[in-house]
């Protein structure tokens, strides 16, 4: 029997290449005949970067950029296995889990770093630059991530100035874009995201994100003017007018403003992976799918892992099992038709802290009871 054993990472205890293992080791111990195939998955958000290195058997690459309010950080992105494709995570340099909560403030954030890790993967000779663009701190439109590429800005009294986020939108009277253009010339960028909000609007990047960015309701409403101001120059300039894209207001319009001035392609993350990680083939030629991640529940059909990997394996009418850390009461009705089964790995009885820590452990000893009862029946 082949069995394709694909989780995502389960968040704060262990990274999808660890889960895996973890699962291939209960599944061995209970069916030591099995012949297993380990394929790390990710869905675009956090952990992407370290899962398709894993599948890919790239290098993760650290450096030193600047955080939402341009502190120096330490932060990394990876190179895959073709040394020809790099894989950021947007939030690595330009994320919220960078500041506190009093330190939250869309109208300051900037996304610079990314721009610095985008930087660095041209730097490195990449030709492909696959971004990961959720969780953001930022609502500057991109701005912040152009001017790290080498576009310039001036106010409207002629003179350069440098934007330092969402509210310094409405003082840009110019940009020359030439350097950075030069900059990008020849390279392919990817946007993985599998929001689908306009840039403005009341589905917009402002108006949805900006409160949990730490704006109030009058600072609402200055972002969503300076966000229609800058759109209407990015028109200007570029003869495109991409606000109303589904996917533009992803990152606090940072996808408005890749797919604007980069001429970026914006696609589903788990869709992204699969095509990376070459997981359809192996689960063609699979007789069981293993997947999972820390928590299902009735968001998952929302292109997370668990889901993307099981509509792979209906197409394919492989049957699929998934382990989670939690299993929330409204997975059930959703998922009855799509898996075989659903398990629980996690001990209501222990608190989250010591789950977290057990985690592997956990898994591994879940999956082998599982299966030893399986191969009973």
């Amino acid at each position: 029997m082949k069995i394709v054993i694909a989780p995502d990472s389960f968040k704060e205890s262990m990274t999808a290449l660890k889960a895996a293992e973890a699962i291939k080791k209960g599944l061995s111990d209970a069916l030591p005949e099995t012949e297993t195939v380990l394929v790390p998955m990710a869905d675009g958000g956090e952990g992407t970067v370290q899962a398709l290195i894993d599948s890919t058997s790239g290098d993760i690459i650290n450096i030193d950029v600047h955080d939402p309010l341009m502190r120096n950080i330490h932060s990394i992105f990876g190179i895959l296995g073709d040394e020809k494709t790099a894989i950021i995570e947007m939030a690595a340099a330009s994320g919220i889990e960078h500041l506190t909560e009093s330190e939250k403030n869309p109208a300051l954030t900037s996304t610079f770093g990314t721009g610095e890790l985008i930087c660095a993967a041209i730097d490195k000779a990449c030709k492909t630059i696959i971004i990961g663009i959720g969780g953001s701190a930022t609502n500057d439109g991109g701005v912040g991530m152009m001017m790290a590429l080498g576009a310039k800005f001036k106010d409207h009294s002629g003179k350069d100035f440098s934007p330092k986020g969402g509210l310094d939108l409405e003082n840009i009277a110019e940009i020359d874009l030439a350097e950075l253009k030069r900059k990008i010339k020849d390279i392919r960028f990817i946007i993985a995201s599998d929001v689908n909000n306009p840039l403005t609007g009341n589905s917009g990047a402002s108006r949805v994100f900006g409160p949990q960015k730490g704006a109030d309701e009058e600072m609402v409403e200055h972002l969503e003017n300076n966000m229609h101001f800058f759109a209407d120059l990015i028109e200007k300039l570029t003869k495109k007018d991409l606000r109303n894209y589904p996917g533009a207001g992803a990152a606090g319009g940072l996808g408005f403003g890749m797919m604007s001035v980069l001429n970026a392609d914006l696609n589903p993350g788990f869709d992204i992976v699969a095509e990376l990680t070459g997981i359809d083939s192996e689960i063609q030629k699979a007789d069981l799918v293993i997947t999972g991640e820390g928590k299902i529940d009735g968001q998952t059909h929302h292109g997370k892992t668990p889901w993307g990997v099981a509509m792979l394996a209906k197409k394919h009418k492989v049957p699929i099992i998934a382990f989670a850390g939690q299993v929330r009461d409204n997975a059930a009705e959703l998922y009855k038709n799509e898996f075989k089964d659903i398990i629980e790995i996690s001990n209501r009885n222990i608190d989250l802290k010591t789950a977290l820590i057990q985690g592997s452990q956990n898994l591994q000893a879940v999956v082998y009871k599982y299966f030893k009862e399986w191969s009973a029946i």
